[in-house]
């Protein structure tokens, strides 16, 4: 059996404290924690991790309590209405786990596994419904045998418009991880607004799904 590994950005994940911080922050918040059942009250508990000289500080709809820390990473954690749209639970409302969360440049990135190519489609037109600039960063796939045949899409179902900005990114190093660029730089690079690039960005790899999608079944 084969499966597909994706990590999908959400450029703009609402009141999300760990997005929120990450914009504040010269390092990605990682090691994200929740509880997987609301509190009595109704509340989510989470905890992130972030370096040690880290500010926090800023405008947040919660209350961020420190509750460990050390020379290299201190841990804070928040509780939030269970009730909120969050990025995390619209994915594993529809049956994937998400198997990691990080903060960067005020975005989420949420990395998660399926069996299904066409499940990764169904969750990102499920996060669009909630949230704006939601942008597939990286797909993967395992193969039992690597001589099996290759997937070829063909470029020309992008505008002129859509190369130029996916090959831009690329340069820039917008998909590498650590990234080498944010959607700012690459906007500024391109002379656009970053809600635009996001936008552009989003259309040029649904096309790019869509033909991965019609080449896969055809190969079924």
């Amino acid at each position: 059996m084969t499966g597909f590994r994706a990590t999908v950005v959400v450029h703009s994940p609402g009141d999300c404290p760990v997005a929120t911080v990450s914009a504040t922050t010269d390092e990605p918040v990682d090691s994200v924690s929740r509880s997987s059942q609301p509190t009595a009250e109704g509340t989510i508990v989470e905890e992130f991790g972030v370096a040690a000289d880290a500010s926090v500080d800023g405008d947040h709809d919660v209350e961020l309590t420190p509750i460990q820390s050390n020379d290299r990473e201190a841990i804070y954690r928040f509780e939030r209405d269970s009730a909120a749209n969050c990025a995390c639970e619209v994915i594993e409302r529809t049956g994937t786990p998400v198997s990691s969360v990080r903060g960067q440049d005020g975005a989420l990135l949420l990395s998660f596994r399926t069996v299904e190519l066409s499940e990764i489609t169904a969750i990102v037109d499920e996060l669009r419904a909630y949230f704006d600039g939601v942008v597939v960063e990286e797909l993967s796939q395992d193969h039992e045998d690597v001589s099996g045949d290759p997937i070829v899409v063909d470029r020309d179902r992008l505008t002129t418009r859509q190369r130029e900005i996916l090959e831009t990114a690329h340069e820039l190093g917008y998909f590498d991880y650590p990234k080498g660029a944010n959607a700012t730089d690459v906007a500024d690079e391109l002379g656009v607004a970053r809600s635009t690039l996001t936008e552009h960005l989003a259309a040029a790899q649904t096309k790019l799904m869509d033909a991965i999608l019609e080449t896969d079944h055809r190969q079924q």
